[in-house]
């Protein structure tokens, strides 16, 4: 196992279940530095992706699984809704659209307000309409990985820290991966699981003997948020109607209460997680579209994340990309690409999915 971000230590948990000899090799000093824990926090509906597609798919049962593992093992979490509004008329066709889209991937609770419906829950909003999503909610991701970590590990796994995969090579008996780190190593598996996240494209080409046209570009859309400064007037999350490479800056809620915005979208070129506090001027014009009473000086720099995306700027959004050794005729390797969101939402689908495409 290569990764242990959410999706990996999710998948380790699947795979030592069933008495596997699981490693996860981990590349940093820590579980899930990069993606999964630089996000929103949200448990998505399954409202935003196309019907059929694996986001889809995978998210709405992930959700359902997600909700049940959080209460068996005591992970926080709150399920505080979501509304999804149209600030302006015009954008009320592209609100009916992605009700009529979320109906299609078996999202069934979503609501259509009115502005003054709307306004009733949530005094300070300004929309025309709405749609409220009564089964999204918040999670601890941290205390999540943690929860996936012990389960895994409970059950025989072992989770090596810095432990950085350099390359490797498709052999007879198996998969060879070169490992540094401290006390660098060759290691033979009969079962890979490529779920490096941002790097995933780049382990996958450092395997020789693997198909260098089954893997896909990699481009970084690095998402900043700011924090607001004192308590947000909203007991739900706001999203404004989806952008074309993101969900808008959408306002949403820690477990403490503490509201941020974000993400936007910044296309970059390596790995940065600094904000920059000029972009908070951006913010303010899209926040208060919805907001209008946001006060000056209001928003502070708080963190970005970078989301592994498979499409370049300007192109239309992409699926995930899971591949495994009916798709690259490599036995025993499973391939994640372009895992972003709702892929803490699906982690346990995902994790049964690869499983399946394992057997």
């Amino acid at each position: 196992m290569i990764g242990a971000g959410v999706v990996g230590l999710a998948v380790a948990r699947r795979l030592a279940l069933e008495d596997r000899e699981v490693v996860v090799l981990e590349a940093e000093d820590a579980i899930g530095t990069h993606t999964s824990s630089r996000n929103s926090e949200v448990i998505h509906a399954g409202i935003y992706y196309a019907p059929g597609s694996l986001k889809a798919r995978l998210c709405v049962p992930g959700k359902l699984a997600l909700y049940r593992y959080c209460e068996a093992h005591g992970v926080a979490h709150r399920r505080c809704g979501k509304l999804i509004v149209a600030a302006r008329d015009a954008q009320q066709p592209a609100l009916e659209r992605l009700h009529a889209q979320a109906r299609a991937n078996g999202v069934d609770d979503l609501q259509w307000l009115a502005g003054d419906q709307a306004r009733a829950l949530e005094p300070e909003l300004a929309c025309v309409a709405a749609l409220l999503s009564p089964s999204t909610g918040i999670v601890d991701s941290h205390g999540l990985m943690l929860a996936y970590q012990g389960d895994a590990q409970a059950r025989g796994a072992a989770i090596a820290l810095r432990s950085p995969v350099q390359g490797g090579r498709i052999v007879a008996s198996g998969i060879e991966l070169d490992v540094a780190g401290a006390q660098p190593m060759r290691i033979q598996a009969r079962v890979v699981v490529n779920s490096a996240g941002l790097h995933a494209q780049k382990v996958a080409a450092a395997l020789r003997g693997f198909p260098t046209d089954r893997v896909p570009p990699c481009h970084y859309a690095k998402g900043n948020y700011f924090s607001l400064a004192g308590r947000a007037p909203f007991s739900r999350l706001i999203y404004p109607v989806p952008e074309a490479a993101g969900l808008g800056v959408h306002l949403t809620l820690d477990l403490a209460g503490a509201a941020r915005f974000g993400p936007d979208v910044e296309w970059v070129e390596a790995i940065d997680y600094r904000v920059d506090p000029r972009r908070a001027e951006a913010f303010y014009d899209e926040i208060r579209r919805y907001w209008p009473k946001l006060a000056d000086g209001a928003l502070q720099p708080g963190y970005a994340g970078i989301r592994p995306k498979i499409q370049a700027p300007g192109e239309p959004a992409r699926d995930f990309l899971i591949e495994g050794p009916k798709d690259h005729g490599v036995a025993g390797l499973v391939n994640l690409y372009g895992i972003e969101s709702p892929g803490l939402t699906a982690s346990l689908a995902i994790a049964d999915h690869v499983h399946d495409l394992l057997r």
